[in-house]
């Protein structure tokens, strides 16, 4: 089997943008008819101007026209390293290039899926969750006024059947800032809230998306220890590995980091120094399937966990769910949606009561509704 052809095509989403507002899906074409879909995940930093799609674009095609047309797509292991070590040399990741080869990384699995009339979890150990549990953020308007309302957001949640969410207590900024002790007993006074409503039923990570200085992440960790946060998410900027593991040290609430992490020699790192238990890695960002599962088995091997990233369209979606499903140390999975996810495929991801069922079919086990696809294609 050989890879004849590239497609792409990018497709706007629908209101409030869950995700982004365009997401870029690629479509590689072998010639014994089998097509794999991936995913260049273009985020909420660049997802709404048409002009950053197209340098991702550019990005794919460059790669599938120097390393992946003419290839076996089931030969992936070359394939990628091919893809990496020549435009990096193994040593200079950046979110610039993985998510290119994460997308197609993705969609070579999904041909090899296709190809064996399996799941892609099934070929990389085998189902190992017949459910997995999943998470959003937790609805926060209102609250910066009224925290004492978010007992009663996680009383519906609750109802809802979720059993974890998260939230972020402190408004992103940047640059990196002290977080003033007003600010953290507001944030406090949302977490007693919760507790005061519904005790520990609700799990409760907390998001800063690395905004703090160390002594600032240390001081919130203190005084939100009392409530037993599920994580202290990114409580540094991920850049400074040392100073992510210096909070870790000083506090119990377990640290999570990974969706602005790549491949395997990243989190490595993170977990040689034990700067977090909870490794959030993003199957659209890290390198793709292929470098997901080995990042997963370096955690195992930290006795550490994964709640994987998704802030993303469908198919990375779809992805980070094959992942989860075979993965032992597979802890939560972020669930977040906008309508288009739940529209655009015959057969919609299932996300419910706080769970998320994996697909039984071939490969990501997904396939597009054609006229919902094109009614959202830009061209």
């Amino acid at each position: 089997m050989k890879v004849t052809n590239l497609r792409t095509m990018v497709v706007e989403g629908e209101e409030p943008y869950i995700g982004g507002r365009y997401f870029l899906f690629l479509f590689l074409e072998t010639d014994e008819g089998i097509t794999g879909i991936g995913e260049r995940i273009a985020g909420s930093s660049y997802s709404n101007n048409l002009k950053d799609i197209q340098t991702h674009v550019r990005m794919v095609e460059e790669l599938v026209g120097q390393f992946v047309i003419g290839e076996n797509p089931l030969h992936i292991e070359k394939i990628w390293d091919r893809m990496y070590g020549s435009r990096h040399d193994l040593r200079h990741p950046s979110l610039y290039a993985t998510p290119a080869i994460s997308g197609i990384d993705m969609a070579l699995w999904d041909i090899k899926g296709k190809a064996a009339n399996m799941p892609i979890y099934e070929m990389l150990g085998g189902q190992y969750h017949e459910k997995l549990r999943a998470y959003s953020y937790m609805p926060s308007a209102g609250l910066d006024k009224h925290p004492e309302k978010a007992g009663e957001v996680a009383q519906k949640l609750l109802e809802e059947g979720n059993t974890a969410c998260k939230i972020d207590p402190f408004m992103p900024t940047h640059p990196i800032r002290d977080i003033p002790l007003w600010e953290i007993e507001h944030a406090a006074k949302i977490f007693e809230s919760i507790r005061d409503a519904v005790g520990n039923k609700l799990e409760v990570g907390i998001g800063t998306h690395g905004q703090l200085t160390t002594y600032s992440a240390i001081r919130v960790a203190d005084y939100l220890e009392p409530y037993h946060p599920f994580w202290f998410e990114e409580p540094v900027a991920p850049e400074n590995i040392d100073e992510m593991a210096r909070v870790a040290a000083h506090t119990s609430i377990p640290i999570a980091t990974g969706e602005r992490l790549v491949t395997k020699y990243e989190f490595s790192q993170v977990l040689e120094k034990q700067a977090a238990q909870i490794i959030q890695l993003d199957v659209g960002q890290c390198g793709g399937i292929t470098e997901a599962k080995k990042i997963a088995a370096i955690a195992e091997a930290h006795y550490a966990m994964i709640a994987p990233h998704m802030y993303c369209g469908p198919v990375a979606a779809s992805a980070a769910i094959q992942i989860d499903a075979c993965s032992p140390n597979f802890l939560i999975q972020e669930a977040n949606q906008g309508p288009l996810h739940k529209r655009i495929f015959k057969e919609p991801l299932v996300f419910e009561n706080g769970f998320i069922i994996p697909p039984k079919g071939p490969g990501l086990g997904i396939e597009f509704d054609e006229a919902v696809l094109k009614s959202h294609t830009v061209e």
